[in-house]
């Protein structure tokens, strides 16, 4: 396994950190193993799409091409590279939250506080990666994971299946990644009429222009960006938000 000589700088504080915990948590799998899981995981979630566990699983064993692909494409700018140099984590233990619900209303902080508050949402639910062996790829997927609720938040799209809908095509789009290509299009097959109805009319068009417009969203270091107008970077980040959200 490569856990010690994936990373360069790898004894530096961050990835050290990581690659701990990386060690800790991964479960070795054969290539036949790695199959079945991901055909299980796939079935489940299915069924299922409230089954994160299985999600993530899926995620992992079937995102390998996909993650090189994210991984190159923060690699393109400076606040994606300084992403993948830092490796900053989202959970209650970095991020204060107290603090970000009394910044004022319209910046990304509060706007995501807000958010974290009215769904009910802990930034510590977002499971450890435990089946991808090299730290590189590895913190692409945990990021992913560490991001998503930003990603609902900035774009104000609620948790409920049409919402989860949505932000898939908006990930897939930008991301590659098979689960969330697979949870745009098999999703959508479980909206109830009325939401179905507003899904092919509004909420579609505008997830496949802002997928395809927007900047590259795992490249954003949200972090850094707490004090910044949500307007702002609306603008910034070339996003229309949706009519009505």
């Amino acid at each position: 396994m490569r856990f010690s000589s994936s990373l360069k700088n790898c004894n530096t504080l961050p990835h050290a950190k990581f690659i701990k915990e990386l060690e800790k948590n991964f479960i070795p799998h054969s290539a036949f193993q790695k199959t079945l899981l991901g055909v299980g995981s796939a079935v489940v979630a299915l069924f299922d799409p409230y089954r994160a566990d299985m999600i993530s699983c899926m995620g992992e064993v079937t995102g390998g091409k996909a993650l090189n692909y994210m991984r190159q494409k923060m690699l393109e700018t400076n606040e994606g590279a300084e992403i993948l140099r830092d490796m900053p984590r989202i959970n209650s233990q970095i991020v204060c939250f107290k603090t970000l619900s009394q910044m004022p209303q319209n910046t990304l902080g509060r706007v995501y506080a807000d958010f974290m508050v009215e769904n009910k949402i802990t930034a510590d639910s977002r499971l450890p990666v435990h089946f991808i062996d090299d730290p590189d790829m590895a913190y692409v997927i945990q990021r992913y994971r560490e991001v998503h609720d930003l990603v609902h938040a900035t774009l104000f799209m609620k948790t409920n299946m049409l919402g989860e809908v949505t932000i898939k095509w908006i990930e897939g789009i930008q991301t590659k990644l098979p689960m969330c290509i697979g949870g745009g299009i098999w999703g959508a097959a479980r909206l109830k009429p009325k939401h179905r109805q507003l899904y092919l009319k509004q909420y579609l068009p505008w997830a496949i222009k802002t997928g395809n417009d927007a900047k590259f969203m795992q490249g954003i270091y949200f972090e850094k960006r707490w004090n910044q107008d949500i307007s702002d970077f609306h603008r910034e980040m070339n996003i229309t938000r949706l009519t009505g959200t």
